[in-house]
């Protein structure tokens, strides 16, 4: 009888994790289209000018403050060939986050190549 409770578990569909922009609510990504990437050693990875505080105190690592994600359709300055441009909503022009085809470097000190970052503070997120 587990068996057959163990794929009964699987069949029932888990919510999917989406996000929309906190200003007009529309989907801009899925969980299935985050790239996701390994956390790098925070303020260590960047350029001593880049960033100030005490070099000698180990901090806590910092939470990302941007997903990163697959080359999406609604995304128009990909679509049109630019290399790296901001990315806009759609539906309110909200600027949701930006892309860079040679990549970027997250705020925990990970590269990402390439780069198709969404600020979380800019997005909603919720299960559907």
């Amino acid at each position: 009888m587990e068996a057959t409770n163990n794929s009964n578990s699987e069949a029932v569909s888990k919510p999917q994790l989406i996000y929309r922009c906190k200003r007009c609510r529309r989907i801009v990504a899925s969980e299935e289209s985050i790239v996701p990437h390994e956390r790098g050693k925070g303020e260590q990875c960047f350029k001593w000018r880049k960033r100030s505080g005490n070099n000698g105190g180990e901090k806590e690592p910092t939470q990302c403050s941007s997903i990163f994600v697959e080359p999406l359709k609604w995304m128009q300055p990909v679509q049109e060939g630019y290399v790296e441009e901001k990315l806009q909503c759609n539906g309110c022009k909200a600027r949701l986050g930006s892309f860079n085809w040679a990549g970027m470097q997250c705020n925990c000190g990970a590269w990402v190549n390439p780069a198709f970052q969404l600020h979380k503070n800019r997005l909603d997120e919720c299960y559907m």
